[in-house]
């Protein structure tokens, strides 16, 4: 029995982080900006669906067209699932890939880190063949606003989703939302408006992986892609680092020309790619 709970472990390796790292490296030097509803933004979906189809990823777009401030717009979100029984529950992880609208920011860690974490995850699970749950991974377009919060403006593609997986009926066991993870200077928070259950399993997971130090609960509020799934009912849970800066405290490099490849590195990868591998473990 104890052999076959070690088979069915999932790991990340710093192979892993590397190419996570390669992938976010080369989104932003090849797809900025990534607004939403431009053509580059389009090539980096297609960019990003090459890398996770290259991963052993079954992936497929969902396009949609939805008001903004600007008029309508079009946005595409990229879906990849591992299915292992049609009842089976879903684990969900989702990352944006689009930059924010009107500003010079690259998104290195806004977007494309996170983005690359889940094109190495692709090739993890394509790999495992003891799931017990479904695994579903969503690139989401759209999650940058163009002026502030709100119905009609940002969470685009997670609203999309979200909507999406309720109307459907899925068995959703969880939703794992992944932001700015690649930060050199790696600090991991658990918002405030994160579901409790998954918050106690995030730090259980960093526990067992080893980098409890990594990770902590932020008493703050964040509106990030996970509150489009709170509002539709499922568990959601945002795994963010909020202090991405100069100085330890600071987000000075947050929506700025300043978040560019050289701030984001493997060992911070790494490290986010254990915890939501464990947390994995944990789930499914």
């Amino acid at each position: 029995m104890v052999s076959a709970l070690l088979a069915a472990s999932l790991v990340f390796s710093p192979a892993d982080a590397s190419l996570a790292c390669t992938t976010a490296v080369q989104l932003v030097e090849r797809h900025t900006p990534r607004d939403s509803g431009t053509t580059r933004s389009m090539l980096a979906a297609n960019f990003l669906l090459d890398a996770a189809s290259a991963a052993g990823a079954d992936v497929r777009r969902d396009m949609f067209v939805a008001k903004t401030p600007k008029g309508e717009r079009r946005f595409t979100n990229l879906v990849a699932t591992f299915k292992v029984s049609p009842g089976a529950p879903w684990v969900v992880l989702v990352s944006h890939y689009d930059t924010k609208p009107g500003v010079d920011c690259p998104g290195a860690n806004d977007g494309a880190s996170t983005s690359g974490l889940l094109v190495a995850l692709a090739g993890i699970l394509r790999s495992q063949r003891s799931l017990r749950d479904n695994v579903m991974l969503i690139w989401t377009d759209g999650e940058e606003c163009m002026t502030a919060y709100m119905e009609d403006d940002g969470l685009w593609g997670s609203r999309h989703a979200a909507k999406a997986l309720k109307e459907s009926g899925a068995n959703v066991k969880a939703v794992i939302c992944v932001d700015m993870l690649g930060d050199r200077d790696l600090h991991i928070s658990i918002p405030r408006n994160s579901s409790p259950a998954l918050s106690k399993i995030a730090l259980l997971a960093a526990k067992r992986a080893g980098i409890a130090g990594k990770v902590s609960r932020l008493d703050l509020l964040v509106k990030d892609d996970h509150v489009p799934f709170i509002d539709e009912g499922f568990k959601s849970i945002d795994l963010i680092d909020f202090e991405y800066g100069s100085a330890p405290g600071l987000n000075d490099y947050w929506h700025t020309a300043k978040d560019t490849p050289d701030k984001i590195s493997e060992d911070s990868l790494l490290i986010a790619g254990k915890l939501v591998v464990e947390m994995l473990n944990i789930l499914l």
